[in-house]
């Protein structure tokens, strides 16, 4: 169980790096601002997340949280009940907008990552997307091509049209991918 005072500071000091995000560039969100706006000493961020990339993936994990549980108990076509391909389009189109919504506290998270494959979320949409692949197209190399897949939404170009609103097409593009894959 965690301390009150612990949740408080852990709380205190997600929300002063989501403020910064906002307003700075990610390269002027350091571990000093983030403590000196959450009224932290630089000590207890540290102790709390370890580094840099500890912070942004407890950013990222706070935001795909309600992803991770609608792909696993929600309805379909997200969740489990519904045809793989579709399954499929719908978390492409889920991860699509999530970016959309966080795509400053993505990209830190990416520029923090010394090994963006061991992360946990990585893992688990790795063997997510693994799973529908292989059940929708056995013929194919389910693993390599999750990567293939997962390692388009990892890139400037990805970013680039996040931020340039150009969502829409960077969504119908994955479902167009997904679907010519799995035919």
């Amino acid at each position: 169980m965690e301390r009150a005072d612990a949740a408080r500071n852990r709380r205190a000091i997600l929300r002063a790096a989501e403020e910064l995000l906002a307003s700075h560039e990610v390269s002027e969100v350091s571990m000093d601002r983030v403590a000196a706006a959450a009224g932290v000493g630089k000590g207890t961020v540290f102790h709390r997340f370890g580094n840099r990339e500890g912070l942004m993936r407890a950013l990222v994990e706070s935001r795909v949280e309600s992803l991770s549980t609608a792909i696993s108990s929600g309805p379909p076509p997200l969740g489990p009940g519904a045809p793989p391909a579709a399954r499929l389009t719908a978390f492409f189109d889920a991860v699509v907008e999530l970016a959309t919504r966080n795509v400053k506290v993505l990209a830190a998270f990416e520029q923090a990552s010394t090994d963006r494959l061991s992360s946990p979320i990585y893992v688990a949409w790795h063997a997510h997307v693994t799973g529908l692949i292989a059940s929708a197209s056995p013929a194919l190399d389910a693993s390599l091509v999750a990567h293939l897949l997962l390692g388009s939404l990892h890139s400037d170009l990805m970013v680039r049209f996040l931020r340039t609103g150009e969502t829409d097409r960077l969504a119908a593009a994955l479902r167009s991918m997904v679907s010519t894959l799995l035919r």
